[in-house]
Protein backbone atom coordinates (compact mmCIF):
# COMPACT_ATOMS: atom_id res chain seq x y z
CA UNK A 1 0.00 0.00 0.00
CA UNK A 2 1.03 3.35 -0.70
CA UNK A 3 0.94 6.43 1.32
CA UNK A 4 -2.46 7.54 -0.14
CA UNK A 5 -4.24 3.85 1.14
CA UNK A 6 -4.54 2.81 -2.40
CA UNK A 7 -3.27 -0.91 -3.46
CA UNK A 8 -0.07 -0.71 -5.93
CA UNK A 9 -1.62 -0.22 -9.91
CA UNK A 10 -4.55 1.69 -8.20
CA UNK A 11 -5.10 4.76 -10.26
CA UNK A 12 -5.88 8.52 -8.64
CA UNK A 13 -7.86 10.89 -11.17
CA UNK A 14 -6.29 14.01 -10.60
CA UNK A 15 -9.20 17.15 -11.23
CA UNK A 16 -9.08 20.36 -12.62
CA UNK A 17 -8.71 23.45 -10.22
CA UNK A 18 -12.58 24.95 -10.85
CA UNK A 19 -12.26 28.07 -9.01
CA UNK A 20 -10.84 31.25 -10.30
CA UNK A 21 -9.93 32.45 -6.89
CA UNK A 22 -7.73 29.03 -6.07
CA UNK A 23 -6.04 30.23 -9.66
CA UNK A 24 -5.19 33.33 -8.28
CA UNK A 25 -4.24 32.11 -4.82
CA UNK A 26 -1.52 29.50 -6.58
CA UNK A 27 -0.80 32.40 -9.08
CA UNK A 28 0.21 34.68 -6.71
CA UNK A 29 2.09 31.84 -4.00
CA UNK A 30 4.21 31.46 -7.20
CA UNK A 31 5.17 34.89 -8.46
CA UNK A 32 8.48 34.66 -6.62
CA UNK A 33 9.39 31.53 -7.94
CA UNK A 34 9.55 32.16 -12.17
CA UNK A 35 10.33 28.38 -12.81
CA UNK A 36 6.99 27.02 -11.38
CA UNK A 37 5.20 30.26 -12.22
CA UNK A 38 5.85 29.70 -15.76
CA UNK A 39 5.23 26.60 -15.64
CA UNK A 40 1.96 27.32 -14.04
CA UNK A 41 1.11 29.77 -16.52
CA UNK A 42 1.87 27.57 -19.63
CA UNK A 43 0.39 24.76 -18.62
CA UNK A 44 -3.46 26.26 -16.83
CA UNK A 45 -3.11 28.59 -20.72
CA UNK A 46 -2.30 25.84 -23.08
CA UNK A 47 -3.36 22.66 -21.69
CA UNK A 48 -0.61 20.52 -23.27
CA UNK A 49 0.43 17.62 -21.17
CA UNK A 50 3.47 17.99 -18.37
CA UNK A 51 5.59 15.79 -19.89
CA UNK A 52 5.06 18.07 -23.05
CA UNK A 53 5.83 21.30 -21.52
CA UNK A 54 8.69 19.98 -19.36
CA UNK A 55 10.86 19.12 -22.86
CA UNK A 56 10.69 22.91 -23.78
CA UNK A 57 13.72 24.56 -24.15
CA UNK A 58 14.42 28.62 -23.95
CA UNK A 59 15.58 28.52 -28.24
CA UNK A 60 11.71 27.24 -28.69
CA UNK A 61 10.01 30.45 -27.18
CA UNK A 62 12.82 32.77 -27.43
CA UNK A 63 11.94 36.04 -28.78
CA UNK A 64 8.12 34.73 -28.40
CA UNK A 65 6.21 37.70 -28.56
CA UNK A 66 1.76 37.73 -27.63
CA UNK A 67 -0.23 36.05 -30.19
CA UNK A 68 2.57 33.66 -30.95
CA UNK A 69 2.04 29.91 -31.76
CA UNK A 70 4.63 27.62 -31.85
CA UNK A 71 4.21 23.54 -33.01
CA UNK A 72 5.08 20.52 -30.51
CA UNK A 73 4.55 17.10 -31.16
CA UNK A 74 3.35 15.15 -28.38
CA UNK A 75 5.76 12.83 -26.95
CA UNK A 76 2.72 10.45 -25.72
CA UNK A 77 0.83 10.35 -28.74
CA UNK A 78 3.65 11.66 -31.55
CA UNK A 79 0.85 14.10 -32.74
CA UNK A 80 0.98 17.33 -33.55
CA UNK A 81 -0.13 20.59 -30.87
CA UNK A 82 0.27 23.57 -30.22
CA UNK A 83 1.78 26.28 -28.02
CA UNK A 84 0.10 29.26 -27.67
CA UNK A 85 2.03 32.04 -26.18
CA UNK A 86 -0.94 34.76 -24.81
CA UNK A 87 -0.44 37.75 -22.77
CA UNK A 88 -0.35 36.24 -19.69
CA UNK A 89 2.11 33.81 -20.60
CA UNK A 90 4.07 36.27 -22.00
CA UNK A 91 4.36 38.35 -18.40
CA UNK A 92 5.59 34.63 -17.09
CA UNK A 93 8.17 34.09 -19.76
CA UNK A 94 9.50 37.73 -19.62
CA UNK A 95 9.53 36.90 -15.19
CA UNK A 96 11.46 34.45 -15.72
CA UNK A 97 13.81 35.57 -18.64
CA UNK A 98 14.73 38.18 -16.16
CA UNK A 99 15.56 36.10 -13.24
CA UNK A 100 17.15 33.07 -14.83
CA UNK A 101 18.55 34.50 -17.72
CA UNK A 102 18.44 31.16 -19.83
CA UNK A 103 20.72 30.48 -22.93
CA UNK A 104 19.46 28.80 -26.03
CA UNK A 105 20.07 25.27 -25.00
CA UNK A 106 18.88 25.85 -21.73
CA UNK A 107 15.30 23.61 -20.64
CA UNK A 108 12.92 26.10 -19.32
CA UNK A 109 11.73 23.58 -16.23
CA UNK A 110 15.88 22.47 -15.81
CA UNK A 111 16.39 20.31 -12.65
CA UNK A 112 18.03 21.19 -10.06
CA UNK A 113 19.73 17.76 -9.84
CA UNK A 114 21.91 17.95 -13.29
CA UNK A 115 21.44 18.82 -17.04
CA UNK A 116 17.78 17.46 -17.68
CA UNK A 117 14.56 19.00 -16.86
CA UNK A 118 12.27 18.45 -14.38
CA UNK A 119 9.78 14.84 -14.46
CA UNK A 120 6.19 14.58 -14.88
CA UNK A 121 6.58 13.03 -11.62
CA UNK A 122 7.73 16.29 -10.11
CA UNK A 123 5.29 18.35 -11.84
CA UNK A 124 2.50 16.57 -10.10
CA UNK A 125 4.62 16.40 -6.61
CA UNK A 126 4.75 20.67 -6.43
CA UNK A 127 1.10 21.01 -8.24
CA UNK A 128 0.20 18.91 -5.13
CA UNK A 129 2.32 21.27 -2.80
CA UNK A 130 0.46 24.59 -4.31
CA UNK A 131 -2.84 23.02 -3.44
CA UNK A 132 -1.48 21.78 0.19
CA UNK A 133 0.02 25.65 0.43
CA UNK A 134 -3.73 27.46 -0.27
CA UNK A 135 -5.45 24.36 1.46
CA UNK A 136 -7.05 23.60 -1.59
CA UNK A 137 -8.94 20.22 -1.11
CA UNK A 138 -8.97 17.19 -3.69
CA UNK A 139 -6.89 15.21 -6.14
CA UNK A 140 -4.26 17.12 -7.80
CA UNK A 141 -1.56 15.81 -9.98
CA UNK A 142 0.87 16.33 -13.02
CA UNK A 143 -2.33 16.63 -15.25
CA UNK A 144 -4.45 18.92 -13.06
CA UNK A 145 -2.89 21.78 -15.13
CA UNK A 146 -3.87 20.14 -18.48
CA UNK A 147 -7.53 19.34 -16.98
CA UNK A 148 -7.77 23.18 -15.73
CA UNK A 149 -7.31 24.08 -19.34
CA UNK A 150 -10.09 22.37 -20.15
CA UNK A 151 -12.60 22.79 -18.06
CA UNK A 152 -11.99 26.53 -17.61
CA UNK A 153 -12.51 26.78 -21.30
CA UNK A 154 -15.86 24.54 -21.51
CA UNK A 155 -17.33 26.81 -18.64
CA UNK A 156 -15.52 30.24 -18.27
CA UNK A 157 -15.31 30.74 -21.91
CA UNK A 158 -18.23 28.11 -23.66
CA UNK A 159 -15.67 26.48 -26.03
CA UNK A 160 -17.59 23.09 -27.26
CA UNK A 161 -16.18 19.43 -26.56
CA UNK A 162 -15.72 19.35 -30.06
CA UNK A 163 -12.71 22.01 -30.31
CA UNK A 164 -11.42 20.80 -26.63
CA UNK A 165 -11.82 17.29 -28.00
CA UNK A 166 -9.43 18.17 -30.87
CA UNK A 167 -7.26 20.19 -28.97
CA UNK A 168 -6.70 17.68 -26.24
CA UNK A 169 -6.31 15.11 -29.24
CA UNK A 170 -8.73 12.70 -27.80
CA UNK A 171 -10.76 10.37 -30.18
CA UNK A 172 -13.94 11.53 -29.11
CA UNK A 173 -16.25 14.36 -27.19
CA UNK A 174 -17.50 11.88 -24.58
CA UNK A 175 -13.71 11.51 -23.78
CA UNK A 176 -12.70 14.56 -22.95
CA UNK A 177 -15.82 15.15 -21.45
CA UNK A 178 -15.23 12.70 -18.78
CA UNK A 179 -11.46 13.36 -19.08
CA UNK A 180 -12.42 17.32 -17.65
CA UNK A 181 -14.85 15.92 -15.41
CA UNK A 182 -17.91 17.63 -17.21
CA UNK A 183 -20.97 16.50 -17.63
CA UNK A 184 -23.55 17.60 -20.05
CA UNK A 185 -26.94 17.10 -19.03
CA UNK A 186 -29.47 17.02 -21.98
CA UNK A 187 -33.33 17.25 -21.59
CA UNK A 188 -35.34 16.04 -23.71
CA UNK A 189 -38.47 18.40 -25.48
CA UNK A 190 -41.20 16.57 -24.57
CA UNK A 191 -43.77 19.67 -26.35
Amino acid sequence: MKRTGLKKGSKITSEPIRKQKDIKAISRLLKSKPRDFLLWTLGINNGLRANDLVRLKYSQVEGLKPGAVIKITESKTGKENVLVINNSVFKALQIYIQEVKPVPGDYLFASRKGKGHISSQSVGRMIRSWAEAINLKGQYGAHTLRKTFGYHQRVTFGAGFEILCKRYNHSSPAITMRYIGIEERRFANFS
